[in-house]
């Protein structure tokens, strides 16, 4: 089954990209139609976020090599949503 939805917990440094940077790089994903990335914390080094990724075929590889790849790293994933097309 397609995934449809997926909420992430992740940990970014604050120097590096930009959560606009991450929110768009993860939307030029195949198969990603909408993403929303949220801060949830902040300290001196780190920003903790929620991501969430919607779309009709997300594939979760592609989604954890772009935050890995701007720096960021999947603390947990808190929801997942998997429906048959149709």
């Amino acid at each position: 089954m397609p995934l449809r939805k997926l909420v992430l917990d992740v940990l970014k440094p604050i120097k590096g990209s930009s959560i606009v940077e991450l929110a768009e790089e993860l939307s030029a994903i195949d198969g990603v139609s909408q993403v929303s990335v949220v801060v949830n914390e902040m300290d001196v080094e780190t920003v903790t976020l929620v991501i969430t990724v919607e779309g009709n075929s997300i594939n979760f590889n592609n989604v954890k090599e772009v935050i890995e790849r701007l720096g960021g790293i999947i603390h947990s994933v808190d929801q997942v949503v998997a429906s048959r097309a149709g």
